[in-house]
């Protein structure tokens, strides 16, 4: 059961995304349709997401789901009125070869290559090769049956591997090797225990883009996955915002903002304790920032298993742990578990080139001998509500009293 739970919280980010795709596909299989009134809808919906996912990706400097927000929004551009007009035409079927393997490709690459943002000096290449496509797009829908371009090479698209529409076999080939790097670039890594939401969010517009190329001849059904992969990608936007106001970068730990969106809502009964690291300074004064970096992950990671508490980072070396419907005296016990987990894990020094996955530093630690190791420690202060100060905010401000109280009798110690 709780492996179960591990797994879905896990796999939060995928949620969304899976929700949009079921959400398109049912009321497809249930014939949903627009009223006359309101068919506009239907190609407004693609022209209003993608266009505003280009926008966010680049207001956020996220190069990936740039990549993927445009290559669909000019995949819908090119082929979109080609199917209203001739479905069945040469240019239409070239334009919909042509989109079912550039756009995989594109997603593919881009999730292939790390995040460097969208303002960097080298990616003139990607704008290269963006232009690139549209060009060789725009000449294959201008091509007609009686030009010679179209005589040349028309007959091409009868080939098995082009042939279209559902989806042509090579579109398909290319779908799949896209969505494996996307997929292994989403995957939970030992840095990073739950996929990124735009990570999860790119794998899922590429499947929904896939959907729109197997309906390629219903332009209800293109326009609808179309517009799912536009609502993916700005969903996904919205999340990675919302993560990097409410969730720490370093520790992975929700953060102070999270902390005080939760103190607005404990109730009566409830225990805030706060955490800081004894002599911080001196490590990063000793061995550098590098291994103080690695103390706060460490205490993060003891913090995070705490039970009946939910722990925050509060800022520098300071953490604070909320206890729900629990009184001081029932949160100490769980404090000095913490406190003594700590200060009994002896951290070994990074070597320089050491695996950073812990699994391959554990295997290689077991065949070197040990190298430098540091014994970090913690000073607790908790409090709870009483007559004089009965909302949060001042049980916070008592709880670092007490934190200050625990440092001035020799740290390393819970305090009251």
């Amino acid at each position: 059961m709780k492996f179960l739970l591990e797994l879905l919280r896990d796999l939060r980010p995928t949620a969304a995304p899976a929700v949009i795709l079921v959400a398109f596909s049912l009321a497809l299989m249930a014939g949903f349709t627009l009223p006359d009134s309101l068919t506009g809808l239907r190609t407004l919906a693609p022209w209003t997401l993608l266009p505003a996912c280009v926008a966010m990706a680049v207001w956020f400097n996220r190069g990936r789901t740039l990549i993927a927000a445009l290559s669909v929004l000019a995949a819908y551009a090119a082929y979109s009125p080609m199917l209203y007009a001739a479905p069945s035409g040469l240019g239409a079927r070239a334009v919909l070869l042509a989109i079912a393997i550039l756009v995989p490709l594109n997603i593919g690459l881009a999730a292939a290559c790390a995040e460097r943002g969208v303002l960097r000096f080298q990616n003139y290449r990607w704008l290269l090769l963006v232009a690139a496509e549209v060009l060789l797009v725009s000449w294959l829908a201008g091509v007609r049956p009686e030009a010679i371009s179209g005589v040349a090479w028309g007959p091409l698209l009868d080939h098995w591997l082009f042939r279209s529409p559902p989806m042509p076999v090579a579109g398909r080939l290319m779908f799949a090797a896209a969505l494996a790097a996307t997929l292994i670039r989403a995957w939970p890594k030992p840095q990073a225990p739950m996929p990124m939401p735009l990570d999860a969010g790119n794998a899922g517009a590429l499947i929904a883009f896939f959907m729109a190329c197997e309906w390629a001849t219903s332009p209800g059904a293109f326009d609808a996955f179309m517009s799912a992969a536009g609502a993916i990608l700005l969903v996904s936007l919205l999340q990675e915002s919302h993560r990097l106001a409410f969730r720490d970068e370093l520790t992975g730990l929700p953060g102070r903002r999270a902390l005080e969106e939760r103190l607005r809502g404990l109730g009566e009964k409830f225990a805030i304790a706060m955490i800081d690291v004894d002599h911080f300074k001196r490590f990063n004064d000793t061995h550098g920032h590098n291994i103080g970096d690695q103390v706060l992950k460490l205490v993060a990671a003891r913090l995070a298993e705490i039970r009946s508490g939910t722990a925050y980072r509060y800022g520098g070396e300071e953490f604070a742990v909320i206890f729900p419907d629990c009184t001081a005296a029932e949160a100490t016990p769980h404090l000095e578990e913490i406190r003594a987990s700590i200060e009994h894990y002896h951290m070994a020094i990074r070597r320089p080139g050491r695996p950073r996955d812990p699994r391959e530093g554990t295997a290689l630690r077991d065949t070197q001998p040990p190298g430098e190791t540091l014994s970090v420690t913690v000073s607790i202060g908790v409090a709870e509500p009483d007559e004089r100060r009965t909302t949060p905010g001042p049980v916070l401000k008592a709880s670092d009293e007490a934190l200050y109280r625990a440092k001035q009798a020799g740290r390393n110690r819970v305090s009251a």
